[in-house]
């Protein structure tokens, strides 16, 4: 019989595969194995700086895996010759002298040697993600500081609260300071009672200076005491005590700011050179008692949540046009996503009774903000968030809730490097570690997303483990991923109505690597729900259809009512996961019916979207 070139083949077995060596099909073979295996390493490894979906990696691995059986037919055809590609019934086999296939032996093995020196610098080489971390590596800016909470001295140590609101608010008054780099609270503040090395602790914070003090109060005297230190060096650059009663706090914090940018040799600007702190109230009781429910709001204390709102109604009842307690008071009813019915309403009203009060003040536009994205009201979200970093544009839960109604709404690149920015301000917020950890996820670079998501837990955030599930499963290790919710099936954002923690773990099971049974059960199990139509709708429900490839009934439930969680409802949507929902035909109408569209006529197109017509928008 012939063979595909031409030549006589033996039929034997053996015959054939000296005939695959003779025509250096087996180098062809090694050569593009060793040049796709140095491709894909050196791409997993560079595309992620440039913000390239993993997708695309998935793309370019398929197309090596595709290209492998055409090169090897070309093999058999063709041969490289001294004077290029010659088809093999002219070749002249022996006129391919031994050193050029030496030639090529040790380029294959060169490939082969870098693809491996990448993989193990991949795999042990420490990796430093394109948030926080660089820039707590960086040289830190003479211009820096972070304020550590003040030790409270007050003689029966009960006034924590206290010292704890006055670093607080010199802190918040510094970071207004353009000038100035400010470490976030809940960074500053994790080193509370720690007691450690104020060098280490610069380094780690990447600043070049730390303030640190004491508070003792007794009666209606105070005492706050303040020494600036320089990291570099441990030296005292300027230490002080400054003596007053209630009524002076403002003016003490004041004092004490303007002494630090006068030491730091910081530029102020505008209203700045005549006051960094300003007088929030007159009323010395309804101040101790806004810093009270500030300490419980910090915590996200559940348990003493009523004590800070009896706090601020006393505050307001006090000082009726104290702004700061009324934008707290706001900020308390909008914290949580599943929050009760009327608290929405409350959080408006309150809001807005804070802006009248000043106009100035960032907290209730952020608020506004957050209540809006999670009522659907995006376009109104989008306008309140932007006014409010207009108006401070250090803060840190301005800057994040920006960065969720971004993503959220489909504006994902803007929306990561705002939550860069946000991890930037704060590296020690755990929910926003865990934002940055599923956004990772999501663009294929899991070994960045295993480490936020590690970020989040050692952060103490106990919602950390949905990241950590969200890596495992991408890892395609989904009987770790269910391990990571164990002891939360029976979540109220999770569960519907009467369903069991069993049946619930189902649902989880279905998503994580369930067989066709399973995933049934789970689809009927949510078809049921539906029927029930909660009020609020699980954002399982719909989190789990698209997943288990329902992508048309998941944008029929979700367009229903608003879920118990609609930023982990609108940010899967806009994962990988939601792809083949957004390519539905009926996703431009979604989007209309549910507002999205409505920001998009207000500020463009998103980054998969393109103008049709008057009112609708194409998948690009």
């Amino acid at each position: 019989p012939h063979g595909l070139g031409g030549r006589v083949m033996n039929s034997k077995p053996a015959a054939f595969f000296a005939e695959l060596k003779r025509r250096n099909v087996y180098r062809a073979a090694a050569f593009y194995a060793a040049s796709a295996w140095l491709l894909v390493q050196i791409t997993t490894q560079v595309l992620p700086f440039y913000s390239v979906p993993g997708w695309a990696v998935r793309w370019l691995i398929g197309a090596l895996a595709i290209g492998f059986p055409f090169v090897i037919v070309l093999a058999w055809f063709y041969g490289f010759t001294g004077h290029g590609l010659r088809r093999e019934t002219e070749i002249e086999r022996d006129s391919v002298t031994p050193h050029a296939r030496k030639r090529i032996d040790r380029l294959i093995t060169a490939l082969l040697a870098l693809a491996v020196v990448l993989l193990l610098a991949n795999q042990f080489v420490p990796h430093r993600d394109t948030d926080s971390t660089q820039a707590a590596s960086a040289p830190p800016r003479a211009k820096s500081i972070a304020v550590l909470p003040f030790t409270d001295l007050s003689p029966g140590h009960d006034q924590e609260y206290f010292s704890d609101g006055m670093a607080e608010e010199i802190l918040n008054a510094l970071a207004q300071v353009k000038d100035l780099k400010v470490a976030g609270r809940t960074s500053s503040f994790r080193y509370k009672n720690r007691n450690e090395d104020l060098r280490a602790i610069g380094n780690a914070l990447g600043v070049a200076n730390i303030l640190e003090g004491s508070v003792r109060k007794q009666g209606d005297k105070v005492r706050i005491t303040a020494q600036l230190i320089q990291v570099s060096d441990d030296s005292n650059l300027w230490s002080r005590a400054y003596d007053g009663d209630l009524s002076d706090v403002f003016q003490l914090q004041e004092d004490i700011a303007r002494a630090i940018t006068g030491q730091l040799k910081v530029v102020l600007v505008g209203e700045q050179n005549t006051r960094l702190v300003p007088v929030a109230t007159d009323n010395a009781e309804a101040h101790a008692l806004y810093l009270q429910a500030t300490a419980i709001y910090n915590r996200r204390d559940k348990e003493h949540l009523q004590d800070a709102f009896a706090a601020l109604g006393e505050a307001l009842r006090l000082d009726p046009h104290f702004a700061h307690a009324q934008a707290r008071l706001a900020a308390l009813y909008v914290e949580e996503d599943n929050r009760p019915a009327a608290w929405t309403k409350l959080a408006e009203t309150n809001a807005r009774a804070a802006i009248a009060l000043d106009g100035n003040l960032a907290e209730p536009y952020a608020v506004l903000g957050r209540l809006y994205f999670t009522e659907r009201r995006f376009a109104e979200a989008h306008a309140a968030l932007k006014h409010a970093l207009e108006l401070e544009p250090q803060d840190v839960t301005a800057n994040f809730w920006w960065a969720m109604e971004l993503i959220m709404t489909g504006y994902r690149r803007e929306g990561l490097a705002q939550l860069d920015r946000a991890l930037a301000l704060d590296p020690g917020q755990g929910i926003i570690q865990l934002w940055r950890a599923m956004q990772y996820s999501f663009a294929g670079d899991q070994l960045a997303a295993q480490r936020a998501a590690q970020r989040s837990a050692d952060l103490g955030l106990r919602f950390a483990a949905y990241a950590q599930m969200e890596v495992a499963h991408a890892q395609d290790d989904d009987a770790k991923a269910r391990a990571y919710l164990q002891g939360n099936w029976h979540d109220p954002s999770w569960a519907c109505g009467a369903r069991t923690p069993d049946e619930q773990y189902a649902m989880v099971e279905a998503v994580y690597g369930g067989d066709a049974a399973t995933r049934a059960q789970a689809l009927a199990m949510v078809e049921r729900c539906v029927a029930a139509r909660p009020d609020p709708m699980p954002f399982w429900e719909v989190n789990a259809l698209l997943r288990l490839d329902r992508p048309e009934r998941a944008l029929q439930v979700a367009q229903m009512q608003l879920t118990n969680n609609e930023t982990f409802l609108f940010q899967i949507l806009w994962s990988p996961y939601g792809d083949a929902a957004r390519r539905l035909p009926g996703f431009a109408a979604f989007a209309r019916k549910v507002g999205l569209a409505d920001v998009w006529d207000r500020y463009g197109a998103p980054d998969d979207r393109r103008r049709k017509g008057w009112a609708g928008y194409e998948c690009t």
